[in-house]
């Protein structure tokens, strides 16, 4: 096992992007903590998965007990690795979950939830992690946003959309606020992979059987119908693992050089040309206040 590599911890790594993601980090050197929650429960045959994959490859892929919706768990985890190893280089923000279905059938403590997964969880990692960064004065924060945030947005997928368009506004306010300590940000933007992750599958439901029900007899189908046609959007060679593999280059650059935004959105949903527009009036209007500093990291 290479111990020459970054020490890097992945939230909602138990399966899609976050497994894929911890596995090519892993074959590529480093040291990756590929977090999740009921490792002993639901997800133990995922750390199993892990571990015999750590084994097969002679990589240093561990699982540890990471559940983004609680403090405690959060701090428990970063505190253990921060004792194995005395810091943290790279920090991964993978941890989500979707939700299907007209907007008005979900109740707000269903939006509360998901924002919770989605949003309040990668505070929780921040204030746990970053300390130890500021610390030392380097380490890089890695989102994984969505298209959704600036490109198309079909129907009956509102409440992800908002809650993953927060977590994007969040990275994009910790950007400036962190150069100064030294500290990278770099914001993945994956467009609809349909395969190779669960985010379909395994998608929330309204609780408002009865509002969703009335919404059916207007928009019968729609959720497949958008399922089916992005699906199709897609190349038949767009390969979930395409997020991860680009999340790998990007961690092995040197430091200073991580690009602050990267697309991959194989159905090019348009995504990348507003993001391009709006990362351009940030970078101009930071320097029109004499900010200019905040746009790129400080060694």
């Amino acid at each position: 096992m290479s111990t020459t590599g970054n020490v890097v911890v992945i939230t909602g790594a138990s399966s899609g992007f976050g497994a894929l993601t911890a596995r090519a980090l892993a074959d590529a050197g480093h040291t990756v903590y590929a977090g999740m929650r009921q490792t002993t429960g639901r997800n133990a045959p995922q750390v199993q998965a892990a571990a015999d994959y750590a084994d097969e490859h002679n990589v240093d892929l561990r699982s540890i007990e990471l559940d983004v919706n609680y403090q405690n768990s959060v701090d428990t985890a970063i505190a253990r690795i921060e004792a194995e190893h005395g810091h943290i280089d790279v920090l991964i923000h993978n941890a989500g979950h979707m939700v299907t279905g007209p907007a008005e059938a979900f109740t707000p403590d269903q939006l509360t939830e998901l924002y919770n997964v989605n949003v309040l969880s990668t505070q929780r990692v921040n204030r746990a992690a970053l300390p130890g960064m500021r610390r030392r004065g380097q380490g890089l924060v890695l989102w994984v946003s969505s298209t959704s945030v600036k490109g198309g947005t079909p129907p009956y997928l509102a409440p992800y959309f908002a809650a993953k368009a927060a977590m994007d506004s969040l990275a994009v306010s910790y950007a400036g606020e962190l150069t100064r300590w030294g500290v990278e940000t770099s914001i993945i933007v994956p467009g609809s992979f349909t395969s190779g992750t669960n985010h379909f599958a395994h998608s929330g439901r309204p609780d408002d059987t009865t509002v969703e029900a009335e919404y059916e007899t207007r928009y019968a189908g729609l959720m497949d119908q958008v399922a089916t046609k992005l699906a199709a959007l897609a190349p038949q060679d767009a390969r979930a693992s395409l997020v991860s593999d680009e999340i790998a280059r990007i961690v092995a650059l040197p430091a200073g050089q991580r690009p602050y935004r990267v697309h991959i959105d194989p159905a090019d949903d348009g995504s990348e040309e507003v993001s391009e527009t709006a990362d351009r009036i940030r970078r101009e209007f930071l320097t029109r206040i004499d900010l200019a500093d905040l746009l790129t990291v400080q060694r």
